[in-house]
Parts: structure tokens; sequence; C-alpha cells
């Protein structure tokens, strides 16, 4: 898939249309109607257009997401940490949970780490160290309920 998708300029793109705001029975299901405007914004280029410094990548897990608000999907949603944060949700919360979810992550991929190459190795989810006192951020809008 790496080949094709250099070969042929491809992006490839991770959307949470799952849970967000918190675990299950504070969060809620990620509206359908912003998992079809982040679809949109795949499909009209809104998302590869963005600048390199329009994204942020996420801690322990090296994935980028936009530092903003995309095609009206509130950046809270867009962004994990902030989504728990708008609904009430203590920041150690947010990062024992992604933490844990991480060590999930590595724990199920060691029946296949001898398949891979080291890049692909070190691109997977590693150990979160977060120092809280530097994660500061000011939300842009309140995470709206599903419509």
């Amino acid at each position: 898939l790496a080949a094709k998708l250099e070969a042929h300029r491809g992006h490839a793109w991770l959307l949470n249309t799952g849970w967000v705001g918190g675990k299950y029975g504070v969060g809620e299901r990620c509206p359908l109607k912003y998992t079809r405007q982040l679809v949109d914004a795949v499909h009209d280029g809104t998302l590869a257009n963005l600048r390199e410094d329009e994204w942020e990548a996420m801690p322990g897990f090296g994935l980028c997401m936009p530092k903003c608000s995309v095609k009206g999907v509130p950046k809270e949603l867009l962004r994990p940490e902030e989504a728990w944060a708008a609904r009430g949700q203590a920041p150690g919360d947010y990062w024992k949970a992604a933490d844990d979810l991480a060590q999930l992550f590595v724990s199920n991929f060691k029946d296949y780490a001898d398949q891979c190459s080291q890049e692909v190795l070190n691109a997977g989810p590693q150990q979160i160290t977060v120092d809280l006192k530097k994660r500061t951020f000011e939300p842009e809008a309140r995470m709206h309920p599903a419509a």
C-alpha cells in the first residue's frame, strides 16, 4: 500500500467516526453530519491543501491532527484531548486512556512485528509521556450534540 501511495502521490486519511469526547457513557458517537463534512474535505482536497504548520502530531500515536476547524467541523472534534475537555473530562483522564489504547496496539502488534520493516515499527504507537502543565489550548467552539 505504501508503495502505491507513493507511486501515485496518494493520501491516506484516518477519520474518527466513532466515539468522541470521553469514554463510553460520557462522550458520544461522532455526529454523522461531521463525518460527512470530513469525507467531503478528503474528496475536495481541503485536508490535503492544509499547510504543514496547520497540523500537529498527536503524542504517542504520531497521527497528525488539524490545529483548527475544517469545513465547519469543530476543532474539538478533530483533537481528542480537546473533545474530552469540552465534555468536562480532566486532561489526566484523557492521557491515561490514550496511553492505555497505545499500549493495547503495541501489545497486539507484537505478533506481527517480525514481519515489518523498522520504519513501520517506528510509526506505530509509543509510550505516551505528556507534561500536563504545558498542554494548553483555547476552545474554538463547544462540541455540538448530535443533530
